[in-house]
């Protein structure tokens, strides 16, 4: 048995990072929800604050202290979705780490659930599969998967589905991540090379509970994200293995 597998079964470490980006409406039910689904397990929650411009900052440090599991990062200058998550990953202190996104539309309980595959499986990448998604999201997520696949010569499915759960080993690996939307693809990627196990679970994924998504704002919005993972994967397919 490898040493993380025996610290594994020794106590739960599980840090995982939630990116928040002006999710100042958002917070105060993250976090409830949170303490709803950890109960008395040992886990760590690092919201960061990527750059946000609305009163996020002042919120976090008013709530936090109220939930013990919790602790915050503050990005100053946001400098992409995978900048934050790489900020929240370096500060984090568990043995089995990861991210979801602030919008709620995955159920903290699942994030429990993909650590708990962990634990059960040994060493692996862990994804939700998005469920009850729109019939346009799910045309450009079916069209992004068959483009990667081909491209890289693996299996890439539902590539930006949450939560994404990992040793601390394999995010010690990862060289020169993306700071954007491309680092899930870089970490789904990177498993695939490392034969890294992937474990995929299904995840319902209803409308966003507060707002409106800070990218995802119509059809214009969804070809400039797909042409900037298009670039990152070309450097991928033509970049040393």
């Amino acid at each position: 048995m490898g040493i993380l597998s025996a610290r594994m079964m020794c106590k739960e470490t599980l840090s995982i990072v939630v990116p928040c980006y002006n999710e100042s409406k958002t917070l105060l039910s993250i976090l409830e929800r949170f303490a709803g689904a950890i109960g008395d397990r040992s886990i760590e929650v690092i919201l960061v604050d990527n750059g946000s411009t609305d009163d996020s900052a002042a919120i976090l440090a008013n709530e936090i202290p109220k939930y013990p599991f919790a602790r915050h990062v503050h990005v100053a200058i946001n400098q992409g979705y995978g900048y934050g998550i790489l900020s929240g990953l370096r500060a984090a202190s568990g043995d089995i780490l990861g991210w979801t996104h602030a919008d709620m539309q995955t159920d903290p309980k699942d994030v429990i659930r993909g650590a708990d595959l962990i634990r059960q499986n040994g060493r692996a990448l862990v994804k939700g599969t998005r469920k009850n998604r729109s019939l346009v999201d799910v045309f450009f997520t079916v069209g992004m998967s068959v483009f990667e696949t081909l491209l890289l010569r693996t299996r890439l499915w539902d590539i930006n589905a949450q939560p994404n759960l990992f040793p601390r080993d394999f995010f010690e690996s990862w060289q020169n991540p993306p700071h954007d939307f491309a680092l899930d693809l870089y970490v789904y990627w990177k498993a695939r090379q490392d034969g890294l196990p992937v474990i995929r679970f299904p995840c319902e994924f209803p409308p966003r509970p507060h707002g409106m998504s800070h990218w995802n704002t119509g059809f214009a919005a969804k070809l400039k994200f797909i042409k900037r993972t298009v670039a990152f994967s070309l450097r991928l397919a033509g970049g040393p293995k």
